[in-house]
């Protein structure tokens, strides 16, 4: 079946002068490839991956050009043209604008603005389109994270607590002031891991993996160690045993939080490899 709105591999079935018909091995529906996309290798049995969509007469048309966002996706995306029917957005397609009908605007849509929309298939005219009133689109399916999961969350807004996001396409999330470790952008897709799913079923998230968290914890440890001249001389020789008993952790953790401590400058290291808090 060849799927609308989305990239699926299709093969040439035949060629004509003004493209190739591809579909479905061994499925009859067929589906054109312009011709300004065909390519010599491009003979009945090649197969390739394309992106399928409807043209201004409702017939299907495939591409090799890659959309800035498929169907069950958020994106931020550019008002190319307003007019009666609604605003037609540039989605990365040469012969094909985005339209976000006026009855999916939150607001009137301007030409040259940028606006998070989520991009869909209208169930009435089978066309994809576009929605700004994004909120009915998130929280509609259980949010089954386990926490450390890794997850794509796009940023969409700043506020004071820090920034909130949409995990997956599918769910609201937060990342909290006290857990951003380096700069992230409003419109940027970042890789977050989920803290825990909360009872409203939005998401904490953390820009840190659990290595990461493993050894800031065990560096500040180290700190603290040092701070308070335990009774144990730390060097990089130390015995992973002799680490397993002072922090619970092993030889390989200890040596990643010494290197981040040394490069930040808060240890020193004498020839011998003893350890000194600055």
């Amino acid at each position: 079946m060849i799927e609308i709105g989305k990239y699926q591999e299709l093969e040439v079935k035949r060629l004509v002068d003004f493209g190739a018909y591809l579909g479905v091995p061994g499925e009859s529906e067929e589906v054109l490839l312009p011709g300004r996309y065909v390519t010599e290798e491009m003979v009945p049995g090649y197969r390739l991956t394309v992106f399928v969509y409807r043209d201004s007469e409702d017939r299907p048309v495939a591409t090799t050009e890659k959309p800035f966002a498929t169907v069950g996706e958020f994106v931020y995306l550019s008002v190319k043209d307003v007019n009666d029917t609604g605003a037609f957005l540039d989605w990365g397609l040469t012969a094909k604008d985005l339209l976000v009908p006026y009855s999916e605007q939150r607001c009137r849509m301007r030409r040259g603005g940028i606006y998070l929309v989520y991009v869909y298939l209208d169930k009435t005219t089978g066309r994809i389109v576009a929605s700004a009133k994004t909120d009915k689109f998130l929280g509609n399916v259980y949010p089954d994270y386990k926490p450390g999961q890794a997850v794509n969350a796009l940023v969409v807004e700043h506020t004071e607590r820090g920034y909130k996001t949409i995990v997956n396409n599918l769910h609201k999330g937060m990342i909290y002031a006290n857990e951003i470790f380096r700069p992230i952008e409003l419109e940027e897709t970042v890789t977050a891991y989920v803290r825990r799913v909360r009872e409203d079923g939005k998401i904490d998230l953390t820009l840190s993996d659990r290595a990461d968290r493993r050894t800031a914890d065990l560096a500040q440890q180290i700190l603290d160690y040092l701070a308070t001249d335990g009774a144990v001389e730390l060097s990089d020789k130390i015995s992973p045993e002799l680490v397993e008993v002072l922090f619970h952790s092993s030889k390989k953790d200890f040596k990643k939080a010494v290197g981040h401590l040394y490069k930040d400058h808060r240890i020193a290291m004498a020839e011998d490899g003893r350890i000194y808090r600055i």
